[in-house]
């Protein structure tokens, strides 16, 4: 499993940060099953980013039901960290030892629109 560089990390906006939670917790639901493996993975995340209260309530909001399609639009992916997100997404799905069909296909739709815009 590639695990998303930290440094990369540091680049990373505010509220970029919380774009690439949303995508990494609507990858989590990608198979309609959010696992423990991807929930710690999730907090791990969180924790290392240094979110506020405020910020890991939303977060833990999207792991009870998943952000919606319209605030994980790829095209919101700044050119820079496209890497890094798809990365994060890769991560997540694969964390608990299996990728789904589901998960699979949706990380290459993400591949896909990413390598387009």
């Amino acid at each position: 499993m590639t695990e998303p560089v930290e440094s990369s990390f540091e680049d990373l906006t505010r509220a970029e940060r919380m774009l690439l939670l949303r995508f990494v917790c609507s990858f989590a639901w990608a198979d309609f099953e959010v696992r423990d493996e991807e929930v710690r993975f999730v907090r791990a995340l969180v924790h290392r980013l240094e979110f506020d209260a405020e910020e890991r309530r939303e977060v833990a909001g999207w792991l009870d039901r998943p952000p919606s399609a319209e605030s994980v639009d790829p095209r919101a992916i700044p050119r820079r960290h496209r890497e890094l997100f798809l990365a994060a997404a890769e991560c997540v799905v694969a964390v608990d030892g299996e990728i789904a069909i589901e998960e699979q296909e949706s990380l290459e739709v993400l591949e896909k629109i990413l390598g387009e815009v």
